[in-house]
């Protein structure tokens, strides 16, 4: 490749990369990212065979990715958050400590089982209902999903695409992921939460005012709890046999499908519009825009700064990088950058790497595609998230978990190597 199609190739990135952030008039990142990648491959910044071998390994990843989407609204649609926002303020008794531990078990599990987009799109909504229901100040709250989104996103493959990727690249199984990741996502949850208890003490004490009355109980949605159970314990029994799992989340999600549209929950286009295909599309394009800069040039030069071990250094550097990386430029661009490098080193750097670019966007509003959705979701509220705010609380949280976290995944692949 000429060095100004590599060029090019990075400006292109860069492009894409401000177009998401940015997203004039509100179009889909999409807009950007497909005409990007047909201008990579026409200029033979990327041969159309690397191409087509980036985009096959992608593709499975996508496809879980669309289930799990399609799955999350409809659960949505069902009252499934609904009902979650109403234990929430039922079992809160009116106390804002109490309301911030359930807010964050509440949102720790909807990041694990339904990714972090669920958690942002579908629980933030709910979380500033539940916090003006219950009569308390929303705002330590509201930033526990964005911070839940982001590190509370290691525990399973399905909780964040680039979980997805990961375990993809590592050729591991659904609960291999899970017990090593178990340590490592605990200990976030646990130094977020005191980072929050310290830093909101003074919202936590003081009440917005008498609260909103009560409403009708939502019971709780039985069919889309259990077809959500159902689709947990099929992720777990074909990760033992060997098939893909993407096919038992697809089975979720024409399950929950069939049923909405018989029940009048939703129509036929609005569940193919759950699918966010113009997402589905960024993630493709973006992943052969990144190939292009990443096979001429820019593997070579983070070569020279990755570590050649799994020791504990290493790792706590893989994390470091990582997170640095996912704040420049954006956690999934930094994991399809750093994945190639890291698969060589085995389990540990792989999900080191997962620590810095799932933990590491807490810093900033760039880190992620999560925190600027959520951003937007707080705005239309008519709550500001000031960037001062925003990356204060991030550079007390963050760098701890970092490292906590890596402590406990040097653990967990000390105690569960052998399962992997």
């Amino acid at each position: 490749m000429s060095p100004g199609a590599e060029a090019l190739a990075a400006v292109l990135l860069v492009a894409v990369l401000a177009f998401a952030v940015i997203r004039p008039r509100g179009l889909p990142e999409a807009v950007a990212a497909v005409p990007a990648a047909a201008v990579v491959l026409l200029t033979g910044g990327l041969g159309w065979s690397q191409a087509a071998e980036e985009t096959a390994q992608l593709l499975p990843v996508v496809g879980f990715l669309a289930a799990v989407l399609v799955l999350s609204e409809l659960c949505a649609r069902d009252g499934l958050f609904e009902w979650a926002g109403q234990f929430m303020a039922r079992r809160s008794r009116g106390e804002p400590h109490r309301l911030l531990l359930l807010v964050f078990a509440v949102a720790a599990i909807t990041t694990a089982v339904l990714s972090l987009d669920a958690t942002v799109v579908l629980l933030t909504p709910v979380v500033f209902a539940t916090a003006a229901r219950v009569g308390v100040r929303p705002r330590p709250h509201v930033y526990a999903c964005t911070h839940l989104a982001n590190g509370g996103s290691l525990l399973l493959p399905v909780s964040n695409l680039t979980n997805l990727l990961a375990m993809t690249a590592l050729g591991i199984g659904f609960v291999q992921f899970g017990l090593v990741m178990l340590l490592p996502w605990l200990a976030v949850l646990v130094v977020e939460y005191l980072a929050f208890r310290w830093y909101f003490a003074g919202d936590l004490t003081v009440s917005a005012g008498a609260g909103v009355a009560a409403s009708d109980e939502v019971a709780l949605p039985r069919f889309s709890a259990t077809v959500l159970a159902l689709t947990l314990l099929g992720f777990v029994v074909a990760s033992l046999a060997g098939v893909e799992v993407a096919w038992v989340a697809a089975v979720g999600a024409l399950v929950l499908a069939v049923r909405a549209v018989r029940r009048g929950q939703a129509r036929v286009p609005e569940v193919a519009g759950a699918l966010n295909l113009p997402f589905l599309a960024f993630v493709l394009s973006l992943g052969i825009v990144v190939k292009a800069v990443v096979d001429n040039g820019l593997a070579d030069a983070m070569a020279h700064l990755v570590p050649g071990d799994d020791s504990l250094v290493a790792l706590l550097w893989w994390a470091g990088l990582a997170a640095v990386l996912a704040n420049l430029v954006n956690n999934l661009p930094a994991v399809l950058i750093l994945l190639p490098l890291a698969t060589g080193g085995g389990v540990g750097p792989v999900l080191a790497v997962l620590i810095g670019v799932n933990v590491g966007p807490n810093l900033t509003y760039v880190g992620s595609l999560a925190t600027l959705l959520w951003r937007r979701i707080v705005h239309a509220h008519d709550h500001e998230a000031p960037l001062g705010e925003f990356t204060l609380l991030g550079l007390l949280a963050t760098p701890v978990a970092i490292v906590v976290s890596v402590l406990a995944l040097w653990a967990s692949v000390q105690l569960f190597g052998g399962a992997l």
